[in-house]
């Protein structure tokens, strides 16, 4: 069974980690939490959800200053991890190895063992330090993912929007959600 690490930053951006932890739900893994304060804050001035019912649904949580969890160390063997929505101050933090935080400790984890991280930066517009970081990051490997809406798929509800961000979130680890609406060319 694969092992997904799932982190939340203070950024806004709240319902698409909902979202993709819904969809997560739906393959046969085990998830792993780890939200910042200001991460449990937006869950629930964005999409009114406080942090237990956020833990109930998933398999592992733990608190964002325990150094000594299970996710803090290359020898727990996991799939990869995403970041959403990734801050500015944790994009900072992983690009410079700064590991004050589980969240921080655990991406450091994920570029020195080589495993897939996922950041879906919530920043506009864009500094040139940002700008500096993401790239950086790139470099190293990390899917730079900005929630960026597609309209090709034609959706009518922010959920349309979100199911299709999701969607193409869990594609940079592998797994295709099914409700996916994929781009099937013009003329077919």
């Amino acid at each position: 069974m694969k092992k997904i690490i799932v982190a939340i930053t203070g950024a806004t951006g709240a319902p698409l980690a909902l979202k993709l932890i819904e969809q997560l739900n739906f393959f046969d893994v085990e998830i792993h939490l780890v939200v910042s304060t200001w991460g449990e804050t937006n869950l629930l001035q964005e999409c009114g959800v406080n942090y237990q019912q956020l833990c109930d649904k998933v398999d592992a949580v733990y608190p964002i200053d325990d150094m000594g969890a299970r996710i803090s160390s290359g020898s727990f063997i996991t799939d990869g991890m995403i970041i959403v929505p990734c801050s500015m101050k944790t994009l900072a933090a992983i690009r410079n190895g700064y590991t004050d935080n589980l969240i921080s400790r655990t991406a450091d984890v994920m570029l020195k063992e080589n495993r897939p991280l996922v950041l879906v930066p919530r920043e506009t517009p864009l500094s040139t330090i940002h700008l500096d970081n993401l790239l950086y990051l790139s470099t190293l490997g990390v899917v730079i993912l900005p929630p960026m809406p597609a309209f090709y798929n034609n959706p009518l509800t922010i959920d349309d929007i979100l199911s299709h961000l999701a969607a193409r979130i869990l594609d940079q680890i592998g797994l295709h959600h099914p409700s996916a609406k994929r781009w099937q060319g013009l003329n077919e």
